[in-house]
């Protein structure tokens, strides 16, 4: 046989039998209305066939936002803490109530809803869930908002696909969750294209966001930012608001929170907007008391990203070092589950120490990016992991990283 006609074969072959093992699509909408007089969202998971999955083990934590629960099959809560759901036969549902302001015992909040507006994390609509499932079953996702008279819009960092209708597809996961930041009610957006990135700012109108600042900065960033980490996400949102929000900047993969008062670039150099959206891009994470690492450096790059991008001149980056210096002269270890201010400080500086010191040992070729990349391979970096990928990168032991900080 020819190997052309070998070719063919196998093709028709291929065509055959694909409907023996291409995955069984089958739809979960997850139907989302808000309710601000009662600061509640309900829930409704809805499977088109409930056939294929034997059932959905939820987390729903120790705060009890979770209430009101129905379901068709069965629905069994074990413990405050956990509740399963069995779908059984045909189509199925789950509903359920969520609370969505969280205060964080300040005076602060991470998640609010207003008459106006509600802002929060689609992780918190839908809690985690161990998935049992028939193989071969791939469940299509799509998150739809029902908004209040008078709410305009929602936003979410997932593809939009109809109005207030967005497509939840992420590879990761069994389960496909509308993870990240939700924005829905009386907004202000504005929007660009950087790279092949939708990027979209948006607040609550009347909450003070500087979306064109956080634009413009964002547009002068992310060509350094694009060469150092090379993922461009298809979409990035942005959220703000002000007080009573948390004072500082939460990342997810697709979105991040920044207080609506944070100003772009803060009075000792560094900045919280691009810190976090290093964060979105590297998605480092960091395991065996390593916080340092992922904290580290979104930092070192929150400084370095603006220099290299013309806002920093080597005065002013002389006297960020000098402040990090300042800061962090009583840390002794930089090990720890939640890496401090102090902590993070010093971290930077180490890093902006490795740096000149790779250049050094590789004659320019290798630098503090190349770590960077290295860290963004794995699912979780330990200080471990750290000193081998760059001894590897160096060819050799680092001078730098044999310290009592790293023990």
């Amino acid at each position: 046989m020819s190997a052309r006609s070998q070719l063919l074969l196998s093709t028709v072959l291929l065509t055959l039998s694909a409907p023996l093992w291409a995955a069984k699509k089958v739809d979960l909408d997850y139907q989302v209305r808000f309710l601000p007089e009662s600061d509640q969202a309900e829930v409704n998971l809805v499977l088109e066939k409930g056939d294929g999955v034997r059932s959905l083990r939820f987390d729903l934590g120790d705060k009890g936002y979770y209430s009101d629960f129905k379901a068709s099959g069965t629905w069994n809560q074990e413990d405050p803490g956990h509740g399963t759901w069995v779908p059984g036969k045909g189509k199925a549902s789950l509903s359920y109530k969520v609370r969505i302001s969280h205060p964080r015992g300040d005076g602060r909040f991470d998640a609010r809803m207003t008459p106006d507006w509600a802002l929060l994390r689609g992780d918190d609509l839908v809690p985690a869930a161990r998935l049992d499932m028939v193989e071969g079953l791939d469940l299509v996702a799509r998150l739809q908002f029902e908004l209040p008279s008078g709410w305009q819009s929602v936003e979410t960092g997932w593809p939009r696909i109809g109005k207030n209708r967005f497509r939840i597809d992420n590879p990761e996961r069994m389960l496909d969750r509308p993870t990240g930041w939700i924005l829905a009610g009386k907004l202000g957006s504005r929007r660009a294209t950087l790279g092949t990135t939708d990027v979209t700012v948006s607040a609550p109108v009347g909450e003070g966001m500087r979306r064109m600042d956080i634009l413009t900065m964002l547009t002068f960033v992310w060509p350094h930012a694009q060469e150092v980490f090379p993922r461009e996400p298809g979409k990035l949102l942005i959220v703000g608001a002000n007080d009573p929000m948390w004072r500082g900047g939460l990342s997810a993969p697709n979105s991040f929170f920044m207080h609506s008062a944070r100003p772009m670039v803060s009075e000792n150099g560094t900045s919280s907007l691009v810190h976090e959206l290093v964060h979105v891009l590297s998605r480092i994470s960091d395991t065996d008391r390593s916080d340092w690492i992922s904290e580290g450096v979104a930092e070192y790059y929150a400084i370095e990203l603006l220099r290299r991008a013309g806002g920093l001149g080597d005065d002013r980056y002389e006297a960020i070092r000098k402040q990090l210096r300042q800061w962090s002269k009583k840390v002794d270890s930089l090990r720890g589950e939640h890496a401090s201010g102090a902590i993070t400080a010093r971290a930077v500086l180490l890093l902006q120490d490795l740096d000149k010191e790779i250049r050094l040992r590789t004659d320019g070729k290798h630098s503090m990016d190349d770590v960077a990349r290295g860290l963004m391979r794995l699912d979780k970096a330990s200080t471990k992991d750290f000193i081998e990928i760059t001894e590897n990168i160096m060819g050799g032991a680092s001078d730098v990283l044999d310290t009592k900080l790293l023990r």
